[in-house]
């Protein structure tokens, strides 16, 4: 709800119009009134409206007939409303009226103080209520875009890339082949036979025959 919102009054009756005002001036909110029903959707429908006082009985389009208008559209359907009636208590309106979701059904003469009391009480959870909302959406498109990002590069990482490089380092799949040692010379060919050894070795061959 914008910051600019305000609470709309609606009654048929100049002097209730005058007196409601002066009973929520204190609260400090922007105040707005309408003289009929037909007045008070278009207010509704215009935006910025957190909170409805609206008389039951008026002319033409009643109180009744407006809240069940407002309960069809997304976009007016959680505005709280409070029913005004100057006729006494009524079993059938009260249930009527609870059955469209007004927040509360208030008998004329109006207690000031009590007025003050629910209004500050709906307008401000409705404020709260709404700004929640609003964080949860910013949250999700937050999470949906973290994931978008995560999946394309999660693609890039391990996708073609990857593949490429098995493509140009192919020994990575396969054990490289190892390079066979020189093959050492026998001990016996690095020592030269010595002369002497040689010649007593013939005299022993001479010797056996």
């Amino acid at each position: 709800m914008p910051s600019d919102a305000r609470i709309l009054i609606v009654d048929d009756h100049e002097d209730t119009l005058y007196a409601l005002e002066s009973a929520l001036a204190p609260l400090g909110y922007r105040l707005g009134r309408a003289t009929s029903g037909d007045e008070a959707l278009k207010q509704v429908l215009r935006g910025q409206v957190g909170l409805l006082l609206l008389d039951v009985r008026m002319p033409g389009v009643s109180g009744l007939d407006v809240v069940r208008w407002m309960r069809r559209l997304e976009q007016t359907q959680h505005i709280p409303v409070i029913l005004l009636t100057g006729f006494g208590p009524d079993h059938e309106l009260t249930s009527a009226a609870f059955a469209l979701g007004v927040a509360d059904l208030v008998m004329k003469p109006i207690d000031p103080w009590a007025l003050r009391t629910k209004v500050r009480y709906l307008f401000d959870a409705h404020r709260r209520h709404l700004a929640l909302e609003h964080e949860v959406r910013e949250l999700r498109a937050l999470v949906k875009g973290h994931g978008e990002d995560h999946g394309d590069d999660h693609r890039d990482d391990h996708g073609d890339d990857h593949r490429d490089d098995h493509r140009e380092n192919p020994g990575e799949d396969q054990a490289a082949p190892t390079t066979p040692h020189p093959t050492l010379p026998h001990p016996d060919a690095r020592v030269p036979l010595q002369r002497g050894q040689g010649a007593h070795t013939e005299e022993l061959e001479q010797d056996r025959t």
